[in-house]
């Protein structure tokens, strides 16, 4: 299992490493302000980075206690990034609404285009970070077979 500032690591450096991939690359594919996007993302990274850390902490119990470990295997890692991101799309879509002035089917356009983009990158980050940085007990050779 990993420790309290193990997680806090991951779940800031995936939204400092993730503002600044998504924020210019929304602004231009949606043709908005850098500034109104800019501020969109640090708001939804605020509120992701919330629920990243109770989302891995839930995640990583539940696994522990269903097989004996925190270890992702492919398909864990895959359902692992579709559960993050749908249940922050739920969570995002009033705040992509008002603050864009979007009626709620654009805004779920919109925060599912974001959600998609966060989708791969949650597989390649979590991936990379588990390689670098273990959790506790699981040895650093396990992460590189993804399956």
């Amino acid at each position: 299992m990993r420790s309290t500032p193990d997680r806090v690591r991951q779940a800031l450096s995936f939204e400092a490493i993730g503002l600044v991939i998504v924020t210019p690359l929304f602004a231009w594919l949606f043709d908005r302000p850098l500034a109104e996007i800019g501020v969109l993302s640090l708001v939804s990274a605020t509120i992701a980075t919330a629920w990243n850390y109770v989302f891995n902490l839930i995640f990583d119990h539940v696994l522990n206690h269903w097989r004996g470990t925190p270890r992702k295997t492919l398909r864990l890692r895959i359902l692992h990034a579709i559960g993050f991101e749908a249940s922050l799309v739920i969570i995002l879509l009033p705040v992509f609404a008002w603050w864009l002035s979007l009626s709620l089917l654009d805004a779920l356009v919109m925060d599912s285009s974001f959600a998609l983009f966060y989708m791969g990158y949650t597989f390649v980050f979590t991936w990379a970070y588990d390689s670098i940085f273990p959790p506790e007990g699981t040895p650093a050779a396990d992460t590189k077979n993804p399956g």
